[in-house]
């Protein structure tokens, strides 16, 4: 059975994800990089957002990242923490808890992004929420979305193994996918034979 949805589910808003956009090209670790667009979506809700980022790295361990959304603005804190074998790790400072965060949220109803621990027990995962149902579908949803790359969607119940990715992690996300869906199978199936079954 699902939880009472009286918190806010974190993934039905946008978030920002500092090693993803490093990753990807929002941000370049020792340069300002300039506005870039990002669109927001989710396996489940779609659309999410839309809006601009851009980013000082340029500054040694201090920094930066803007972020735009419609009429919404904020100027989020950057700070580098050294490796222990060289290097640095760069964080967002929660504007809030001032806390250290790869991750910050701006979910449904929120004036501004920051790390989970600013909203305490007042938000949840989807997963929180949902029956074993809601998450083999989730992470169906999930595994499909990080194979899919350019490809259509609608086209794919399992896309291709992308270009660049081991086999040894494709074959891993098969099997985890066919586990969800055996998962469902198996439930299906036992619902099936509760309304087959002679009275």
């Amino acid at each position: 059975m699902s939880r009472n949805r009286k918190r806010v589910c974190l993934q039905e808003g946008p978030y920002l994800d500092l090693n993803w956009l490093a990753a990807n090209g929002f941000i370049r670790r020792g340069f300002v990089t300039t506005e870039r667009s990002l669109c927001w979506t989710h396996p489940h809700f779609g659309h999410v957002a839309s809006g601009c980022v851009s980013a000082d790295l340029s500054q040694g361990q201090t920094g930066w990242l803007k972020v735009w959304m419609g009429s919404f603005f904020q100027e989020i804190r950057l700070t580098g923490q050294p490796r222990r074998f060289g290097g640095v790790q760069w964080y967002f400072v929660c504007p809030v808890t001032s806390r250290l965060a790869s991750v910050i949220w701006k979910p449904a109803g929120a004036s501004q992004f920051c790390s989970r621990h600013a909203w305490a027990n007042d938000v949840a995962y989807v997963t929180q929420f949902g029956n074993w149902i809601d998450r083999a579908h989730l992470g169906k949803a999930k595994i499909k979305a990080r194979l899919l790359g350019g490809l259509d969607p609608d086209e794919w119940v399992l896309p291709p193994r992308p270009k660049g990715m081991r086999m040894a992690t494709y074959v891993r996300l098969i099997t985890r996918f066919d586990g969800y869906q055996s998962k469902l199978n198996a439930g299906l199936d036992a619902l099936s034979s509760e309304f087959t079954r002679p009275r």
